[in-house]
């Protein structure tokens, strides 16, 4: 069995497959990819039982066939190539012939049986979201998922529908944020949990192109043009997260976030390695951050020119926690809504974009005497 096709065109196709192959498994037969061609059509995916990823194209083929084939190699010497026409010749003894006009490649081949089959989700609730808006949603609430074990549902992002719209939520105990796009709102609430590494797989195939997911109770589709993600879902409950979030904090600490941000990056020079804490002491239209490394006998401080209602207050952070959430957070001004030094804070945008709400709540630290 024979068919051809353009070096660069196949190029394209099993660079978008080959993050789903594990780079190293007890289960060689993952290592693959499963080629099938069918009525003028190749579909090539791969899995690692976790995350799936299949795509086709139209090729012109004498019969149809279903195999699979070292994942690693085969995308190595296509990717070598240059823009050429590559033929394939798929011989009966377990052998693929493949021919470029700069040489010819031989490979083996094994039959498909053994291939796991890749689950099917259900097509009948679907929704429909432009690629960067999914994109910035999970950039912005990813990150402060937990990198513990102990609690599976907390090592994945929370998709959410919701009647005020499609909340995304992610904690590790120490920080949590909530986005909230209010184009999708729903009347019924149904609660998804996705895992980290398909967040990290998906994130590198989002751009404008619009994104159609569907979900069943174990799996998420995401099909974004001609290619179709597939992931295995946290199968477990999320934690009552509302019940945190502070209600009574009346205290507005407001700074330009990039100013703030500077400052807390050299702060983590100074901090602690162990605490890596940075102290917030705030007053009446005053706030200066300092750090302080007892071990090697340096600190620091400075002056951060703010707005500030409520009343003075010495409060601690960890320094890589309050650098992450600036980070992530869009807008020139944030606003920083205090309760006490015990109690959480909530950092927002003084400003947020449209169809959009975005909240992270940040625990404090005790501050050294």
């Amino acid at each position: 069995m024979e068919f051809k096709i353009n070096s660069k065109i196949l190029e394209r196709l099993l660079a978008k497959i080959i993050p789903a192959v594990p780079s190293r498994t007890p289960m060689a037969i993952l290592e693959n990819f499963l080629f099938e061609i069918k009525d003028g059509s190749l579909t090539v995916s791969a899995t690692d039982l976790e995350i799936a990823l299949r795509s086709s194209l139209n090729v012109t083929a004498e019969k149809n066939i279903k195999m699979v084939v070292p994942a690693r190699l085969l995308y190595d010497i296509v990717r070598s190539l240059d823009d050429t026409q590559v033929n394939f010749m798929v011989n009966d003894n377990g052998k693929i012939k493949i021919t470029t006009d700069k040489g010819v490649y031989g490979l083996s081949y094994s039959p498909s049986e053994d291939f796991p089959e890749i689950a099917s989700v259900s097509k009948e609730k679907e929704v429909i979201i432009n690629g960067n808006d999914l994109k910035k949603a999970l950039e912005q609430t990813s990150f402060a998922m937990s990198k513990e074990d102990m609690r599976p549902a907390m090592t994945g992002t929370l998709v959410e529908f919701a009647k005020e719209g499609l909340r995304f939520v992610a904690t590790d105990g120490h920080r949590l944020v909530k986005f909230i796009n209010k184009s999708f709102a729903s009347d019924t609430q149904e609660q998804y949990i996705i895992p980290e590494r398909a967040i990290s797989v998906l994130l590198k195939q989002l751009g404008d192109a619009d994104v159609k997911i569907y979900l069943s109770k174990t799996y998420a589709s995401f099909i974004i043009n001609d290619l179709e993600f597939i992931s295995r879902l946290i199968g477990e409950k999320y934690p009552s997260y509302s019940s945190v979030i502070p209600l009574e904090n009346e205290n507005f600490l407001t700074v330009n976030r990039s100013e703030l941000l500077s400052a807390i990056r050299r702060m983590m020079l100074f901090s602690t390695s162990n605490s890596k804490q940075v102290k917030f002491s705030i007053g009446e239209n005053s706030l200066e951050v300092s750090a302080e490394d007892i071990d090697h006998g340096s600190d620091a401080k400075e002056n951060i020119q703010c707005e500030y209602k409520g009343d003075p207050m010495d409060i601690g952070f960890n320094t890589t926690y309050v650098n992450d959430i600036l980070s992530h957070l869009v807008g020139d001004q944030v606003v920083f809504k205090l309760h006490s030094p015990t109690k959480a804070s909530i950092i927002e945008p003084v400003k947020n974009e449209e169809n959009e709400d975005v909240m992270m709540l940040l625990m404090p630290v005790r501050l050294n005497n």
